[in-house]
């Protein structure tokens, strides 16, 4: 029998709260993305107090709350990764031991560039770790001028794309973006997302990137939560990022977002409707807009205007509603490089139906999440996944 109607899977994308054991062997030892920002900037963040974040460690300006609503827990990562498909699989149950490839130091192997120009007839230019707006503004007349092909990375397991809608066209840059796809299938090139980015504009100053944006990701390597929540008949409601990360597999319904506070707006217009299952969100602006461009200030900003947002949802969750608040991995806007953080996460569960309360034992994969969502609704998880259910502790 289940417990909850309706779950809702809040992810903080890169809201790490502190460095992991291994953190050293990934070069983020220090590394603390909620710590630094509380401290370099000060927080002011009542609902996220109200839920426990404050009570599951110090933090500068934030002291504990008396009697935090629900329950709360900190989560390690088992799996060998610090990037947003790894944390997320790792949420529905997959154990990933083969970190995603990344390329950011070196720029794709001459092969790999090689065979691309090969298959789309176009040379290619950048080749590098770079900000979208950043390889427009440097290269975006030359690829206009002489029909180049802009292709760039990041410090995530990501090909991008540059296209010019108006003189490339749509079509012909997704075509692209599949011969990628299907290249960096090779198990030394392989990459979690080929993403095409479209742009308008003429010259610099002037270039814009568009809404049409289009991810080719990896697939699971296996079954999800997801999957068996869907064979099971539930509605799977994904918002943001979500639909990309499991390239579609276990969804029955994909809402996109424009940002981190439209996907907030999408969540509470979902909070008003009647569904049985779950709605799992990643709010994406955290990581890309001032993680990766290490801006505490703006990552500030971000938590502060999620939290209002927060304070919206809480009062229309329903007495047989679960609210699920936790992050995928770091990204610490003070820290060294622009690269992710290998961190613990925060796992705030709240629902008004709850008697009970307090902080639970730390988790040891972030696949205590499926698992507990799975149990909820009386569906097995799949063969080969990990992470057990705290349903029995939410009392």
């Amino acid at each position: 029998m289940r417990k909850y109607k309706r779950v809702f899977i809040i992810v903080i994308d890169s809201l790490g709260i502190g460095a992991m054991p291994d953190a050293g062997k990934f070069g983020d030892e220090g590394a603390d993305t909620l710590g630094h920002i509380a401290g370099t900037v000060g927080l002011n963040i009542p609902n996220l107090c109200r839920l426990g974040l404050a009570n599951l460690r110090p933090l500068q300006g934030l002291p504990p709350y008396d009697s935090p609503l629900g329950y709360r827990m900190v989560l390690e990562e088992a799996s060998n990764g610090k990037d947003t498909m790894t944390g997320h699989w790792e949420m529905m149950g997959l154990h990933i031991t083969t970190p995603f490839r990344t390329f950011t130091d070196t720029g794709f192997p001459p092969e790999l560039i090689a065979e691309l120009e090969r298959l789309t007839g176009r040379k290619i230019v950048g080749n590098k770790s770079a900000s979208g707006t950043e390889i427009l503004e440097e290269l975006g007349e030359e690829e206009l001028e002489k029909g180049h092909l802009i292709v760039y990375t990041s410090a995530d397991s990501v090909l991008q794309i540059c296209g010019n809608e108006e003189t490339m066209g749509l079509e012909t840059l997704y075509r692209y973006c599949e011969l990628a796809r299907e290249l960096t299938m090779r198990e030394d090139w392989r990459v979690g997302r080929v993403i095409a980015r479209p742009y308008v504009g003429r010259r610099r100053g002037e270039f814009k990137r568009t809404s049409n944006r289009h991810d080719y990701a990896l697939k699971p390597y296996g079954r999800t939560c997801l999957d068996a929540l869907k064979e099971a008949g539930l509605d799977v409601i994904s918002v943001g990022k979500i639909y990309d990360i499991f390239d579609g597999e276990g969804l029955t319904m994909a809402n996109r977002s424009k940002s981190s506070v439209h996907g907030m707006e999408q969540t509470i217009e979902l909070m008003g409707s009647d569904f049985t299952g779950l709605c799992f969100v990643n709010l994406v602006d955290f990581d890309a807009l001032w993680g990766h461009r290490r801006d505490p200030y703006g990552y500030a900003e971000e938590l502060e205007r999620f939290d209002v947002k927060l304070g919206e949802a809480l009062p229309l969750l329903r007495e047989d509603d679960l609210l699920m608040i936790t992050a995928d991995h770091g990204n610490d806007p003070t820290f060294r490089g622009t690269d992710h953080t290998r961190e613990r996460v925060p796992l705030l569960m709240y629902s008004p139906g709850m008697t009970g309360g307090g902080q639970l034992d730390t988790g040891k994969s972030f696949g205590v999440i499926g698992a507990t969502v799975a149990e909820n609704f009386g569906v097995p998880m799949p063969e080969g996944t990990i992470g057990s259910s705290l349903l029995d502790r939410l009392i």
